[in-house]
């Protein structure tokens, strides 16, 4: 097989693998959050805010600290995705520099490998744009003062506030996802390597140890223990 089958082979082979483990992911953080970290970091988030919500006077600054670190971070990446897709814009607008960096296999598979990784970078900023919203919308909510009555108010602002996690997420896998990517420069089998590799890397650093799910499903039963100890 010559270089432009493998593209047309290895290339959508390569997203197949990834898109299937996304797929299987967010299967098992609807059916089972404890075994994934996205779903324990959702879970424990809802802790934190019922937490910082039951005594807004005294948790009041804490919380806007942590929403602000969280602002700079998501900050952070959407510079950086900006940036790389205005610089992708500035060699494609240079022949020779796109040659250089694309080889000569012709202009259109050229303009697809420019494209996709515009794209890849362009929702990676999209994604944390909307996390910072939901952040800053967290950042005003969460100091209400929250009593027993109003339950739904903190339900509110945990659900905001792991929407602005989850579109960090997203943005995230789409700087993941620019490193296969950008390797589909140098052929397709490095692509597909890359994407192999990802998912590999990517299970051990999203699933939980049985250690973990204890831990943190004993801490959710003595938070739910307390409550209902509250509430009597």
């Amino acid at each position: 097989m010559d270089e432009q089958q493998l593209d047309v082979v290895l290339v959508p082979l390569g997203l197949v693998v990834l898109g299937t483990y996304h797929v299987w992911l967010l299967f098992t953080i609807l059916r089972d959050p404890y075994r994934t970290v996205i779903g324990l970091n959702a879970l424990s988030r809802h802790q934190w805010v019922t937490s910082m919500m039951t005594d807004p006077y005294k948790n009041g600054v804490l919380a806007v600290q942590a929403i602000r670190n969280n602002i700079m971070a998501s900050t952070l990446l959407a510079t950086a995705a900006v940036t790389l897709s205005s610089l992708i814009g500035v060699f494609s607008s240079d022949n020779s520099t796109s040659k250089l960096l694309y080889g000569n296999r012709g202009s259109l598979c050229a303009a697809i490998k420019r494209l996709s990784i515009s794209v890849c970078f362009l929702i990676a900023f999209l994604c944390n744009v909307q996390s910072i919203r939901c952040y800053a919308h967290v950042s005003f909510l969460i100091t209400a003062p929250a009593l027993k009555g109003k339950k739904d108010l903190i339900e509110y602002v945990s659900k905001t506030l792991n929407r602005g996690s989850f579109a960090w997420s997203l943005g995230l896998r789409a700087f993941y996802l620019s490193f296969a990517l950008v390797l589909w420069i140098y052929g397709p089998i490095p692509m597909f390597a890359c994407c192999c590799l990802t998912c590999f890397i990517l299970y051990f650093l999203d699933t939980t140890t049985r250690i973990t799910r204890d831990l943190h499903s004993k801490s959710f039963k003595e938070r739910e223990n307390e409550d209902v100890a509250e509430s009597a």
